[in-house]
């Protein structure tokens, strides 16, 4: 049984939970999906309103899973505890690294990216700005926040031209957090370490209005088809 675009369609793998420990005795939870026969892994971040186990990010996973990428997802820490304040960036970025280095050990012979939705691709990239991500061979953003809602700008973006990694940008051409023509700009100036695909009409959960006669479910398979092929020659 196929899916329309071909895609065998199978029962998702359960994830395994596991627990990552960040600091002085502290941990967040964490999620390991590796299909048999993994080409490439993903650490992957949540955004900022929802956790790992939303059904946006297991679609994500589990979508990565079908077409042969392992991931690993884990909560913030404010999101561990029950919070809606997103963390510090210090905070968010030690979890970034925290999870990196678990992901290195589940992942030891595949090749290994980073990133995550909106405020998790923030953060990562934030991070791998900073100080790079042992073994990370590229960024991968889902809806990446280049600016506040109804606030156009590019202040978000500044610390990626320190970021040597190549960075693919999955984005919907309708993403109020990500004005089109500013988050081209922005992608161009990266040079060749940057790529970017756009999901037509979709908004910054990667919605499409049904007047575009696109349903949501194609625009992702669109989205990580291209993040798949994107991963396999990294």
């Amino acid at each position: 049984m196929t899916n329309d675009g071909g895609r065998a369609i199978v029962a998702p793998m359960a994830p395994e939970p596991i627990a990552i420990p960040i600091a002085a005795g502290a941990q967040v939870s964490g999620l390991w999906l590796a299909p048999p026969g993994a080409k490439a892994a993903l650490l992957l971040a949540h955004g900022a309103g929802v956790g790992m186990t939303h059904r946006s990010m297991a679609a994500i996973a589990e979508g990565l899973a079908a077409r042969q990428v392992a991931s690993l997802r884990y909560q913030f820490p404010y999101m561990e505890r029950g919070s809606r304040r997103v963390d510090p960036p210090a905070i968010a970025h030690a979890a970034v690294r925290a999870a990196a280095a678990e992901a290195r050990v589940r992942a030891a012979d595949l090749p290994l990216f980073a990133g995550g939705r909106s405020f998790g691709a923030r953060m990562t990239s934030q991070a791998q700005a900073e100080a790079p991500l042992a073994r990370v061979r590229g960024l991968v953003f889902f809806a990446f926040p280049l600016h506040p809602a109804g606030k156009p700008g590019t202040e978000r973006a500044a610390h990626l031209g320190a970021v040597q990694v190549p960075m693919l940008f999955l984005q919907g051409t309708r993403d109020a957090l990500a004005e089109l023509r500013l988050l081209e700009r922005t992608v161009a100036g990266l040079g060749g370490r940057a790529t970017l695909v756009l999901g037509a009409e979709a908004d910054h959960a990667f919605h499409a209005p049904k007047s575009s006669g696109r349903t949501d479910d194609a625009v992702l398979a669109e989205l990580l088809d291209a993040a798949a092929i994107w991963m396999a020659r990294g």
